[in-house]
């Protein structure tokens, strides 16, 4: 049986509304104590809460839900307080002095929806990213995992598989025996079938992991070509140091910013030039090391400059600018970070290409959503070239599958994931 357990289920702090959640079997008899006639499911009412010696602590919004119907799928009580640190305090410890009732630990509420089938390790994944949610991309990336389509296409799968796995067991339960229709063709299809599916979503993950943690945008170029300047005025602060004297910028310097709905890290890297400064010279190799992992490089030069000059490759999607545009003129794209001009056109052409790589998104997200993909399709190759190689291999092709079938199991947290649990619950906040 699940504990009885509660939390502060909103942020600490002043509040026009404080939520305090409890669930579990004695969650109703718990607030009972606390409130006279408690409402029954989906029909919310007003009611006193007072202290059990009767001393009145604030009149509250108290919502219940059965088991079943709640989000933990226990039963669960909601009571909506105004949001006074001392009402919030005084009504937690009222709680704790409850029989049978403890707070909750961090994601606690979650783990019980887990637990009781709500929802499966992917969907919690996906409400973990919900919660960091900082930009809109991110937002819709998130609310797609948490209600379930990576879990409703992994199902799509399962069944497939199971249904290959069928077809070769019949051939290795009659081996003996002449079976009158060939299996492997229907076999090889469905693995085929199953195969593509996830090999289109682990094509994706690499996009949505972006999505969920961030494109790399570096800008690098000489010494005292205005990146520093630039930076300050794409993330409309002064994050770094800028001067007229050459190779001020020493380290990698990180903005998070939200371009069009994508959340962007932009990098001011240490200008790249020859240099016997000790210091200055780990800040180029550290620059040059970074814009090499950057996912896009914004090359601002000097005029008359070429990319190529900076030895640094350039790659698809990679921007070339002038800079200083308030000071010199060329046909190519300028930008001055110290006038604006051209920044504008310069975060359009940004926003253009980070756009056009996102649309090849999948509801893989993690890098334990890719590795779980990648796993399983290396067992259906295998289980593909067992099938062709005839009945007598029927047994190790059907292994090669169930392989697969484990695979997936990890991905929703049917299988081996205690230690994923751990590190996830961990992220989260008590009350959630």
């Amino acid at each position: 049986m699940q504990d009885t357990i509660f939390a502060l289920a909103t942020a600490r702090g002043r509040a026009g509304v404080a939520v305090v959640r409890v669930s579990g079997p004695l969650a109703w008899d718990a607030v009972s104590g606390m409130v006279n006639d408690l409402p029954k499911p989906k029909r919310p009412a007003l009611r006193i809460v007072r202290k059990l010696d009767r001393e009145a602590l604030d009149e509250a919004l108290i919502l219940t839900f059965d088991s079943g119907a709640s989000f933990t799928g226990e039963r669960v009580v909601e009571i909506h307080l105004h949001g006074s640190a001392a009402v919030v305090a005084a009504v937690l410890r009222e709680l704790s002095n409850s029989a049978g009732v403890r707070l909750a630990s961090a994601g606690e509420f979650t783990r019980q929806a887990l637990d009781n089938g709500r929802m499966d390790l992917a969907q919690v994944e996906g409400l973990a990213d919900l919660i960091d949610a900082e930009t809109e991309a991110q937002r819709r990336q998130a609310l797609t995992v948490m209600r379930g389509a990576l879990s409703e296409k992994t199902r799509v799968w399962r069944e497939t598989l199971i249904r290959a796995v069928a077809l070769l067991e019949v051939t290795i339960d009659f081996a003996d025996e002449e079976v009158p229709v060939d299996v492997s063709p229907e076999v090889l299809e469905l693995i085929d079938i199953a195969r593509r599916g996830m090999q289109t979503e682990a094509d994706g993950s690499s996009i949505s992991e972006r999505i969920r943690d961030g494109f790399e945008v570096a800008i690098i170029g000489r010494p005292n070509v205005g990146k520093s300047t630039l930076l300050n005025t794409l993330a409309k602060k002064d994050a770094a140091i800028t001067s007229e004297i050459a190779g001020t910028t020493r380290d990698v310097i990180e903005v998070r910013m939200d371009l069009g709905g994508l959340p962007i890290t932009l990098l001011d890297t240490a200008g790249l030039r020859e240099s016997k400064d000790e210091i200055e010279v780990l800040g180029v190799e550290r620059a040059r090391t970074r814009a090499d992992a950057a996912d896009i490089r914004v090359f601002l030069l000097e005029a008359g400059e070429m990319h190529e000059d900076l030895g640094v490759t350039h790659r698809g999607g990679d921007i070339v600018a002038y800079g200083k545009a308030d000071m010199f003129s060329t046909d190519s794209l300028s930008v001055s970070g110290l006038t604006g001009v051209g920044v504008e056109k310069l975060l359009n052409l940004l926003s253009e290409e980070l756009s056009g790589r996102a649309i090849g998104a999948s509801s893989a997200v993690r890098e334990r959503h890719r590795i779980a993909l990648v796993d399983g399709i290396a067992a259906l190759n295998s289980a593909e070239v067992h099938v062709k190689a005839g009945g007598e291999w029927s047994d190790l092709a059907a292994e090669d599958m169930r392989q697969a079938l484990r695979s997936l199991d990890s991905m929703i947290g049917r299988v081996d994931v205690e230690n994923v649990l751990d590190v996830i619950f961990s992220s989260f906040c008590i009350g959630k």
